[in-house]
């Protein structure tokens, strides 16, 4: 009897992951709603505190106030606790401080963290999740550093420290918030923070699987198949982006004022924070449309499976594009790096990519409906929901205009796009039972 009780109310890991964030979102709001948290006498009204905190939590970046005129320091610290706490995993977390303190998790716990660690055995995840804590506090405090020697003759040393923390945090988690009103853009020129912070979201991005993998084997021959494909992606990606935004904008108008080192590091920043950081050197808004609509096709995209960003994932597109063009070439198989993949895995990668397309078409319907805009600003919608669902927090401008609809349609699309793929991997992987029962086969014309 009392077994049956046990089963009643326990959960899976992806409900606890679930029930995790939406506390921690709670808790967010709850603070950050009140008066010691907005920079006046005037609270930050609740809904704009709970889109605060999902955006935080779920490390996207967009938000309806601004960070560095309209929270207080307190307010910001918070912030800045609920990306850290939402980047790397509330239970990667909390694992990893009980581990450090010398506390004793059982298995049940240990299985709590596997949806965000697959390809590891159980055995593996503690040291694992200390792992994963002390490479992301090494690699903020490396940036911190960097960065208050950096802006410690312009700010002080003790602003330049807190402006150095905090921007190291959200960089690294690809949250994308940021203590100037304008993003980076007033940095667009300056090497050391393009490259400092570039470096940071694009590392978290990569996936804590590749991390750890490239610093135990530290040779190529030895890397995973995952981890050669994660890479490579990434690195071209990179180029690509860099290329195309580069020849693009050197037709805009509006950049016309800015220095070749500056349309350089701005092209190679644009390019790299739509794979999820939110960061941006140059107004997005002041881009080319042709520069827009390849960002959002970059966002979509993201970062890598494991890590801080968003999108359907670097390694379930390379799956897809193999796939497709095997299909072409009427291959019987799909392999990379002379490895086969596996159909459950094309299926997967398949599952993810149309499920995501869905739930994009649906949420651009709706905020075409709420936010009223006409069917000129059509891309700044798309862009917007794209931003939203990939955890990216990139914006056109619309967020601080949402209406209240539209803000609870955003927060549930980054809510979704930050869980989703972490249940829907549980979902797909978990043992299933196998239908006995055999069809007959048939055929349907496709194209």
């Amino acid at each position: 009897m009392v077994d049956r009780q046990n089963k009643k109310f326990s959960f899976s890991p992806p409900q606890w992951i679930i029930i995790g964030f939406l506390l921690l979102i709670g808790t967010g709001t709850f603070l950050l709603s009140l008066p010691s948290s907005a920079n006046g006498d005037i609270p930050i009204p609740l809904i704009d505190a709970m889109f605060m905190a999902v955006s935080a939590v779920c490390v996207v970046g967009l938000a309806t106030i601004d960070v560095s005129s309209q929270l207080s320091m307190s307010g910001q610290i918070v912030l800045m606790i609920l990306v850290q706490l939402g980047g790397l995993g509330f239970m990667v977390f909390g694992v990893s401080v009980a581990l450090i303190l010398g506390k004793i998790i059982g298995l049940q716990y240990r299985l709590l963290l596997q949806p965000t660690t697959s390809g590891f055995s159980t055995s593996d995840i503690s040291r694992l999740a200390i792992l994963i804590f002390l490479l992301a506090v090494s690699l903020e405090a490396i940036a911190t550093l960097v960065l208050t020697i950096h802006w410690q003759q312009e700010m002080g040393w003790g602003q330049a420290f807190y402006y150095g923390v905090f921007h190291s945090i959200t960089a690294f988690n690809n949250a994308g918030f940021s203590l100037f009103s304008d993003s980076m853009e007033g940095f667009v020129g300056d090497p050391v923070v393009n490259i400092t912070l570039s470096l940071l979201f694009i590392i978290g991005g990569l996936g804590f699987m590749v991390l750890v993998d490239v610093y135990r084997q530290r040779s190529w021959k030895r890397l995973s198949l995952h981890s050669k494909v994660v890479l490579l992606t990434s690195g071209a990606l990179l180029l690509i982006g860099f290329i195309f935004i580069f020849s693009i904008e050197l037709l805009n108008p509006a950049a016309s004022h800015l220095t070749w080192q500056e349309r350089f590091l701005s092209a190679y920043f644009q390019s790299a924070t739509p794979r999820s950081a939110g960061f941006n050197t140059f107004e997005v808004s002041a881009m080319l449309v042709a520069s827009q609509f390849f960002i959002i096709v970059l966002m979509f995209i993201g970062a890598s499976s494991g890590g801080t960003g968003g999108g359907i994932k670097t390694n379930t597109f390379v799956v897809l594009l193999i796939a497709t063009l095997n299909t072409f070439r009427s291959g019987h198989e799909v392999h990379i790096f002379r490895k086969k993949i596996v159909v459950e895995t094309v299926m997967r990668a398949l599952a993810v990519v149309i499920s995501s397309l869905v739930w994009i078409i649906i949420v651009t319907l709706l905020l075409s409906i709420t936010e009223g805009l006409h069917d000129s600003y059509f891309l700044i919608i798309l862009f917007e929901t794209v931003s939203a669902f990939s955890t990216t927090g990139l914006s056109m401008g619309l967020t601080p205009d949402l209406t209240t609809a539209g803000k609870i349609i955003v927060m549930i699309t980054m809510f979704v796009g930050r869980l989703g793929p972490l249940t829907m991997a549980y979902a797909l992987t978990r043992q299933q039972t196998r239908n006995r029962v055999r069809y007959p086969e048939d055929t349907i014309l496709i194209g």
